[in-house]
């Protein structure tokens, strides 16, 4: 089964209907594939390069401070103890990998989960190719406010394929992303209120989940 959905000019006028496949756009999401998928993402941004020096990494003299005892002070026995200032750091971060896998299967279960979520909920708009020969921001402000986005909404702008003068239009709205539709990930999904898809970018995610 598939669900019919208005296809838009990206003047705002009706252009027929497409067809969203049951089993992309109308499985049951699935709550741990989502965090999974989400956590992955989010932990796979991280660079894992804060570092501190120890008190064997910290330049310091190896003499003893002063005498163990009859000096009335505390004893030291390096001027690299963690404890002194300029010292080394205790238990402080090390450059190390935050990498966590998440396999195809649960990848693409994540992403059909929240392709659903945004179906159900009424967040998908799918338009004709937007013609854009220059980068004109407004050109693509005209045609959120066409196809019903308001202003400020954060928006997901999936197509099949994006010109040097789409992307530089739509680099200046800090509300919107433009990604190609066959890079998507459940994140960028769950990251967005409304959902913009290109039948060019619908295509290709039909392509990438049903191939």
């Amino acid at each position: 089964m598939s669900t019919a959905v208005k296809v838009l000019t990206p003047e705002g006028r009706e252009a027929g209907t497409v067809q969203l496949p049951e089993e992309i756009f109308g499985i049951q999401p699935h709550r741990h594939a989502l965090w999974m998928a989400v956590k992955a993402y989010l932990t796979n941004r991280r660079q894992g390069t804060a570092s501190t020096k120890g008190r064997s990494d910290v330049k310091a003299s190896g003499r003893k401070p002063w005498r163990q005892k009859g000096t009335g002070r505390a004893r030291a026995g390096t001027s690299a103890s963690p404890i002194w200032v300029g010292g080394g750091v205790s238990f402080g971060p090390h450059p190390h990998s935050y990498h966590l896998k998440v396999t195809k299967k649960l990848k693409r279960l994540a992403l059909k989960s929240a392709l659903s979520l945004k179906a159900k909920e009424g967040q998908i708009i799918v338009i004709e190719e937007p013609s854009v020969s220059e980068p004109k921001t407004r050109k693509i402000v005209e045609l959120l406010r066409a196809v019903g986005i308001e202003d400020g909404q954060k928006v997901l702008f999936l197509a099949g394929n994006k010109s040097d003068a789409l992307t530089k239009s739509c680099r200046n709205l800090p509300y919107l992303r433009l990604k190609l539709a066959k890079d998507v990930c459940a994140y960028d999904l769950l990251d967005s209120k409304m959902l913009l898809l290109t039948k060019s970018g619908l295509e290709e995610i039909k392509g990438v989940l049903l191939g």
